[in-house]
């Protein structure tokens, strides 16, 4: 009996522990490549910096993959990937990496933010309904968001944005569609091995695009930061956070493992005030504080659904 108990235990501990610090990891990390983009697109053009990132780091999971001899896609399988590739990488990185140059920063993280909500509501109209309690804190953590950029709310009417809003808003929407494939089609196949087959695959789309573009800079004239920036974007972003990611999809509501995107923001501006010392005024402290007291909610009501 000691031992059924011991188990069972330590069951639930694998099944609530092991995906929240996933995502725990995800929000932080993934807020952290925020400053290392920054540095990285300082000396050279931000899509050139997604085909090299992407490119390198699908290198690394195919490299992984075909050591340990996994078996590759077969059939239909490749339409999937193919899709997703073009969804998650292509369309949802290359356009949010071109919207960004026609909008705020600040614009750019509340319109990120909608992403969740996109969630929400591709799932409504596909009949999946979420917990009441964890709709309430994704909607005040988005308002958290809104109050930590409370100044560039206006940017919204600005005409001057509007191709940048457009842009941006479709890549969060492109996103939204492809993660839910992600995760539909994760126990058809091997979706780490996916992964880096779609980063390989959108490397080449968007090398096509900048190259016909004539967007890019020579190898030789990328900068030694620009270089330890993509690095790091290949290490922690593209890979160690990609696999925390694909894991909180296997064991975590969709809308649940999106969250990541009210922390992130966050992140990137407490380490940037250390960074680059960069101001925190009290709207930030404010927003931050909303926020968290959406993600608490949100907790709890993964705690209620556990249980």
């Amino acid at each position: 009996m000691r031992a059924k108990i011991q188990n069972a235990f330590s069951g639930k501990i694998e099944v609530i522990g092991f995906p929240i610090l996933a995502l725990c990891w995800v929000s932080f990390f993934w807020g952290t490549t925020w400053l290392a983009s920054k540095e990285a697109v300082r000396h050279m053009p931000g899509l050139q910096v997604a085909t090299i990132r992407q490119f390198l780091g699908g290198l690394l999971y195919v490299g992984y993959f075909l050591i340990k001899k996994e078996p590759w896609p077969k059939g239909k399988q490749w339409k999937t990937i193919v899709i997703l590739a073009v969804l998650n990488f292509a369309l949802s990185n290359g356009l949010s990496t071109w919207g960004v140059k026609f909008i705020s920063s600040g614009l750019g993280a509340i319109i990120s933010a909608l992403f969740p909500i996109w969630i929400i509501i591709i799932n409504f109209f596909n009949g999946i309904k979420i917990a009441r309690v964890a709709l309430l804190g994704i909607l005040i953590s988005f308002g958290g968001i809104c109050i930590i950029f409370f100044d560039y709310l206006s940017d919204f009417l600005n005409p001057d944005f509007q191709f940048g809003i457009i842009l941006m808003v479709a890549s969060t929407i492109t996103w939204a569609f492809g993660i839910l494939e992600t995760k539909k089609k994760a126990s058809s196949f091997n979706p780490y091995f996916s992964l880096g087959l779609q980063m390989l695959i959108s490397s080449v789309l968007l090398f096509g695009i900048t190259e016909a573009a004539g967007t890019n800079i020579p190898l030789s004239e990328i900068s030694l930061n620009s270089w330890g920036a993509i690095a790091y974007l290949i290490i922690i972003g593209s890979v160690l956070t990609f696999i925390a990611f694909i894991y909180t999809l296997q064991h975590l509501p969709t809308e649940i493992s999106s969250i990541y995107v009210y922390i992130n923001p966050i992140v990137a501006m407490v380490l940037g005030s250390f960074i680059f010392g960069e101001t925190l005024t009290q709207a930030i402290a404010i927003g931050a504080a909303v926020t968290l007291l959406g993600l608490y909610l949100v907790n709890k009501s993964i705690k209620k659904t556990k249980n």
